[in-house]
């Protein structure tokens, strides 16, 4: 059996536009759309129950049944639109506000530690500096991406 890492299978997400510079995959526009037609789709599901249940309990011998249900369902499934759709929206957008300066927090993150690690390499290859800063460097780096912490040093 073959045990393969998933990052071999799927490709990494980036975050990056056309131009090198960050791009937030968070998109409010396409999360307000997505909140409406949910908005709607509840409500006309909910208009669509009221409908039935209408049509069921009044009487068949009744003059324009199936209208008076249809504008029971309708009224029914307008008013549940209009008194869901702004806090839907509202939370909505405290979400995605959420979301983004999550994005930003980790696509800074990493596009910080990817600056510092590509200065560590250029300062490896660099021949004027000392093997021990070298080391240094790289093993202060490296305690900071672990998580151990970061020695502070005097002047």
């Amino acid at each position: 059996m073959r045990i393969s890492a998933v990052s071999n299978r799927c490709p990494k997400p980036c975050f990056t536009s056309g131009n090198g510079n960050y791009e937030n995959p968070i998109n409010r526009n396409t999360e307000k759309g997505l909140t409406v037609l949910q908005s709607v789709g509840t409500s006309v599901l909910v208009g669509g129950t009221a409908f039935g249940i209408a049509s069921f309990l009044i009487p068949q011998s009744a003059k324009m049944r199936m209208g008076k249900a249809g504008i029971i369902g309708g009224v029914l499934g307008a008013v549940s639109l209009l008194l869901t759709l702004p806090a839907n929206l509202y939370n909505t957008k405290v979400r995605a506000f959420t979301r983004e300066k999550e994005m930003d927090v980790f696509s800074r993150d990493r596009e910080l530690k990817s600056n510092i690690l590509s200065e560590v390499d250029k300062e490896v290859k660099d021949e004027d500096v000392s093997l021990d800063e070298k080391i240094n460097h790289y093993t202060t780096v490296q305690m900071a991406n672990n998580g151990n912490g970061v020695m502070i040093k005097g002047v």
